[in-house]
């Protein structure tokens, strides 16, 4: 009788661990998540201005050659 007792409150305390270390886990994939997040989402705007704004800047300097060629020539 007292062997089952013991298994039974093995059986329970080692549910009652699986418990804890499932929520452990979970707030920790919270946490780096949230980090993963504040970290990464603005350098991931800030790359993609900067890569979009070189694509970008070729067009938008000729534009301006082109007008600043006309204003001088214009005076």
């Amino acid at each position: 009788m007292f062997e089952l007792l013991v298994v039974v409150i093995f059986c329970w305390l080692f549910v009652k661990v699986l418990k804890l270390a499932f929520s452990v886990t979970w707030g920790l994939a919270k946490i780096a998540a949230t980090i993963l997040c504040v970290l990464a989402c603005p350098l991931l705007v800030m790359c993609l201005l900067f890569a979009s704004g070189l694509v970008l800047i070729i067009p938008v300097l000729i534009v301006l050659g082109v007008y600043s060629m006309l204003k001088a020539f214009a005076a």
